[in-house]
């Protein structure tokens, strides 16, 4: 083969490989959020002010179907309760990742539920509890969540200049919920259900289980119930 067809094959490798790097780049989680985050801000600051929950959360459902959904979430570090640190990259299944912290107080209903989900869908999906929180106070929370629910936590005390940290904590708030497929690309982010002080467990249990469920559903490429939910009462196979 001629030295100069050698160097153009060559060329449109690299040339290749450098456009797939840089879509990639592109369409990471982080970035997407970078370029659309100041507008939401506003906008949903605006709404708050003036009481407009409905407008509040036309804005969250128009962010995420709109900029987040079918982004890829960044690769990037945290802490196991042991202190042995890990990359989210290293979970390969599918990802039910949810973020919080300790100071928020759970629906009476909502670590039961989610442990119940956990229990059964383990072995076809990775569940992960993030806390934006220090290991002492993680550590604490922890014990009460099932051994197949992984409890991992960032202190942002250590991490100030962490992108993706400021990204996930400060532009979407918590308990926020993503689910990952196992190609690391976003298919649905969820806040947490919200619920009144002195609710019922049943009645939290159920509204958590159904949420949790819902999102499941998507990681595991089945149809939803035919009235839109996947309830405790069809669970999925």
């Amino acid at each position: 083969m001629p030295m100069s067809r050698i160097l153009l094959l060559l060329f449109l490798s690299v040339s290749l490989i450098a456009q797939s790097q840089q879509i990639e780049q592109e369409s990471l989680f982080s970035q997407m959020i970078g370029k659309n985050i100041k507008k939401y801000t506003l906008e949903s600051q605006k709404a708050y002010a003036t009481n407009n929950f409905e407008r509040a959360e036309f804005l969250f459902d128009s962010l995420i179907n709109h900029v987040v959904n079918e982004s890829f979430i960044d690769n990037f570090k945290f802490k196991k309760r042991s202190g042995r640190t890990v990359e989210l990259y290293d979970y390969e299944k599918p990802i039910f990742l949810m973020t919080y912290a300790s100071w928020c107080t759970p629906g009476v209903g909502e670590i039961p539920a989610l442990n119940e989900i956990a229990e059964k869908y383990h072995k076809d999906i990775d569940f992960i509890v993030l806390f934006w929180d220090s290991r002492d106070k993680v550590k604490k929370v922890a014990r009460e969540y099932s051994r197949h629910i992984d409890v991992v936590y960032v202190d942002e005390r250590d991490n100030k200049n962490n992108y993706v940290v400021q990204s996930m904590k400060h532009s979407l708030g918590f308990p926020t919920s993503f689910f990952i497929d196992a190609q690391k690309k976003i298919v649905d982010v969820r806040r947490g259900v919200l619920h009144p002080y002195e609710e019922a467990y049943e009645i939290s249990f159920e509204l958590n289980y159904n949420s949790f469920l819902n999102g499941i559903s998507l990681l595991k490429h089945l149809p939803e119930a035919s009235d839109g939910l996947v309830t405790k009462d069809k669970p999925l196979p």
